[in-house]
């Protein structure tokens, strides 16, 4: 039986087993699949659980399954029975990874660790994606992305001030470490040596508080929310309403201030000590806004963004996902792509790494065991 989804890649070659469901696990293994990898996702007889949420369907394929299990091979193995057991570690002896999504008890009650598996293969990666860690005194709690944005304090930065924590609008902390998952693949198998990788979704948000968390533990600077989703420091950095809209007016440098103050015929706004320096900016925080905010409100998003494009002046207009997704720059990049199934094709985001001398070939998610006879037999 010929293998539909063999393709050439920079990780071609690469033999990679994951176990998990939802989101962070299978993402990481989309990432490395997409460049090449032979991806072999190992499910019961129920199959990931992604197979079918959502109403959304074309043909047998549903769309969350199929947006995080593309290019990927699928065997239907139940590795909690002795058969099951023995495939499955034949299975190991062959890989060069394996991937695993589930909690820290499933984990090691099923042996999913390097520490069980070493004399098996001793040179095999194992990559735990867990809530909070292998190790800790929240190792053993249940997460989802919900749990953590909320635990991390994200929730608690997001949105203007007074108004209930807020949820980031994606699955940022998943989907993040899914990536960090990727890292720690491709730093072992760089290494050459096998061993465990334990990546948190808690600490992967926590990383990412960077200067924020920096100003905290050094300074005592507690972070707050601001208007607009305001930078901490940098002043006018956020979202303004226009006549018709909302733009993202970003100003970093006194120059560009100088030259907005200019186009907006507020040239009072360069001499005054409140406004004229990045440092003043800052520290009056409320008069600027409130100054640009008036301002902002006198003409539509497309006259701004024609207005201060061209004067070096970051500004954005704000939109929705659906018309990000049909923009000609999208389009350039290969970010949406088809997939095509007998029952029509599958229009999904492409993926972002690109590599000179490679171009990512997709192919449709498998069906649950459809790859038993050639993988397992």
């Amino acid at each position: 039986m010929k293998d539909s989804t063999s393709r050439t890649g920079p990780l071609a070659g690469l033999r990679i087993i994951e176990i998990g469901h939802m989101l962070a696990g299978p993402y990481c293994g989309l990432l490395l699949a997409d460049l090449g990898a032979e991806i072999i996702k190992v499910e019961t007889n129920k199959g990931d659980i992604s197979r079918s949420i959502g109403p959304n369907y074309i043909g047998e394929h549903n769309i969350y399954f199929a947006s995080l299990n593309r290019n990927k091979k699928s065997v239907e193995l139940d590795i909690a029975t002795d058969d099951g057991r023995h495939k499955f570690n034949h299975l190991v002896s062959t890989a060069n990874a394996l991937i695993c999504n589930l909690r820290p008890g499933a984990i090691r009650k099923l042996g999913l660790t390097y520490d069980a598996l070493k004399d098996i293969n001793p040179k095999l990666t194992c990559v735990a994606l867990t809530g909070f860690g292998l190790e800790g005194p929240y190792s053993d709690m249940p997460a989802y992305d919900y749990v953590i944005q909320a635990l991390s304090g994200i929730a608690m930065l997001t949105g203007n001030p007074g108004t209930p924590p807020t949820r980031v609008g994606y699955s940022v902390v998943d989907n993040t470490a899914g990536m960090m998952g990727a890292i720690g693949v491709l730093a072992k198998l760089l290494e050459g040596k096998g061993g465990q990788v334990d990546i948190a979704l808690y600490d992967t948000l926590i990383s990412q508080f960077n200067y924020i968390a920096g100003a905290w533990l050094n300074a005592g600077e507690k972070p707050r929310r601001q208007v607009g989703g305001g930078h901490a420091y940098i002043v006018p950095a956020q979202f303004f309403e226009t006549s018709d809209g909302h733009v993202a007016l970003f100003i970093t440098h006194d120059r560009f201030w100088r030259d907005f103050s200019k186009e907006v015929g507020m040239p009072e706004w360069i001499e005054d000590p409140d406004l004229a320096t990045m440092e003043a900016r800052s520290k009056n925080r409320n008069i600027v806004v409130n100054s640009v905010k008036e301002i902002m409100m006198t003409d539509t998003t497309s006259n701004w963004l024609n207005r201060l494009q061209p004067l070096g002046i970051v500004i954005a207009g704000v939109r929705g996902m659906e018309e990000a997704l049909v923009d000609k720059h999208v389009s350039h990049r290969d970010m949406v792509i088809q997939i095509p199934t007998p029952d029509g094709c599958i229009n999904l985001v492409g993926n972002p790494v690109k590599i000179s001398g490679f171009q990512t070939q997709y192919h449709a998610p498998p069906g649950l065991g459809e790859h038993n006879s050639i993988i397992l037999s």
